[in-house]
């Protein structure tokens, strides 16, 4: 399988992670403290969804340092979101 065809495949299940657990917020399946930690895993799982394609279709996994450069900076950013979420 290319390796494209496998990031998309992982971007799907990915995605239906992230939409099984945002329904379950939704419904109020999820309550106190598991809300915040379905909260903290749907940005968990956006963060894996941006290092697929930044490592896939960008091709960053060919260009080390530059894979470093933007995964340091993708994940500064979403410790941020995170700790701005966990405020809130």
């Amino acid at each position: 399988m290319a390796h494209v065809t496998k990031a998309w495949a992982l971007l799907l299940a990915l995605s239906g992670a992230s939409t099984v657990l945002s329904v379950a917020v939704a419904r109020g399946a999820l309550s106190g403290g598991e809300v915040t930690l379905g909260g903290a895993a749907i940005l968990a799982l956006a963060w894996a969804k941006a290092r697929t394609i930044l490592n896939a279709y960008l091709r960053l996994d060919e260009a080390p340092a530059f894979r470093r450069g933007f995964g340091l900076t993708l994940a500064l950013y979403a410790l941020l979101l995170l700790a701005l979420y966990l405020a809130g």
